[in-house]
């Protein structure tokens, strides 16, 4: 028997989890379900819980630079709350502007801005999260060098909802800078565009995103070639030092605020828009060391994406074959494909050596794997 559950609190989400567990009923977590096609199958389940009615801000201190939201929060609205105080929360990624804020932790999403800010384990600092047992755990608090005790917020980062169900975040917060400086600089081949973007990340001035356009993913945003994007942020003559500092990268296009934010969004939502244009498609995520990004960028005729930085390389592949193959003997995985041929595909082929102890953190939490089976790509 098939059960919608939309709880109004945490108190209520966590007796409906109790009862699930004892009845040993299978439960999907979800906050909106805008993520499905990330990670494993959603597969199909005796409960299905939302945390959408989980919409409050719980708590907010600005000149603390500390939030606490409840986890069905949508982002798009705490981002909205933030910046009306000059504040935010830099995790925008794919689906980060319709997701809730449990959904982009679950999922452990960041984008561009993540090579200054780090990723949701460098910004969140509590967190409340309801279990199997019916319990209602909380990690962490809203002080920012909170170090007592076990960080289990951070197990919860990036689980997919396998361990348990967030109910509240707690955030440390970024100011927004005063201003920002967007810069792109075009390269005919790839040797030239990896040694302007090493450059970039050795400089005296730090970026906050150093991202590589590969030319079949440029060229759908109209531009030509191998595409150098540099996003600075800070007081006037930091930009301007900035600026003067990217002239010595090559030629280069300085865009205005509303082209810059056009710029980013066409990168933040490339993974949404390459799904539906392409049902079937898969998305390929690889990490790799500083020097060698250029390397995964060259070996593909797919739009490819890196940010510098971090290692991270992303190729956007029409079909869920081809991207499987050209992941054979990279580390890396499939993050995001289609529903319907996920099961025929080995989305996460080298685990790592943890591998181990989180099936053991699996079993401590979720014994019977009634908790968003499979959505750990397919592992768990």
């Amino acid at each position: 028997m098939f059960s919608f559950q939309n709880p109004e609190s945490p108190e209520e989400l966590s007796q409906i989890l109790a009862e699930a567990g004892s009845a040993g009923r299978s439960v999907q977590l979800a906050g909106l379900n805008t993520k499905r096609l990330l990670a494993g199958p959603v597969t199909p389940a005796s409960v299905q819980i939302s945390s959408s009615s989980l919409n409050k801000v719980l708590q907010y201190e600005p000149k603390d630079l500390t939030i606490g939201v409840q986890a069905g929060m949508p982002f798009a609205e705490l981002s909205r709350i933030l910046a009306e105080n000059g504040q935010m929360v830099p995790l925008e990624g794919p689906w980060s502007d319709e997701g809730t804020v449990g959904g982009l932790i679950a999922s452990n999403i960041s984008g561009s801005r993540r090579r200054l800010y780090g990723t949701a384990r460098d910004l969140v600092i509590g967190m409340q999260f309801a279990t199997l047992e019916g319990k209602l755990v909380d990690s962490g608090g809203m002080v920012v060098k909170n170090v007592a005790g076990l960080d289990m917020a951070k197990m919860m980062i990036g689980s997919f909802g396998t361990l348990a169900a967030i109910t509240r975040v707690n955030f440390k917060l970024v100011p927004i800078p005063a201003f920002s400086g967007t810069v792109l600089l075009s390269f005919g081949d790839l040797a030239s565009v990896s040694a302007a973007a090493l450059a970039a990340v050795r400089n005296v001035v730090t970026p906050i995103a150093i991202d590589v356009l590969n030319p079949v993913f440029g060229a759908a945003h109209g531009l030509k070639g191998y595409t150098l994007a540099l996003l600075f942020g800070g007081n006037h003559a930091v930009i301007e030092r900035s600026l003067k500092i990217a002239e010595t990268f090559g030629p280069m296009q300085s865009l205005a605020n509303d082209e810059a934010n056009r710029f980013w969004s066409f990168v933040r939502n490339a993974t949404p828009q390459h799904m539906a244009k392409y049902p079937e498609g898969a998305v390929v995520r690889v990490s790799t060391q500083l020097s060698e990004f250029g390397q995964a960028l060259e070996s593909t005729d797919n739009p490819a994406h890196a940010h510098v930085g971090n290692g991270i390389v992303r190729q956007w592949f029409p079909r869920p074959d081809a991207a499987q193959q050209w992941l054979q003997g990279r580390k890396g995985l499939i993050e995001c494909a289609a529903e319907s041929g996920k099961a025929s595909l080995d989305l996460w082929p080298h685990a790592g050596g943890d591998f181990a102890i989180m099936k053991q953190i699996k079993h401590m939490f979720d014994p019977e794997g009634l908790l968003n089976s499979g959505r750990l790509y397919g592992r768990i």
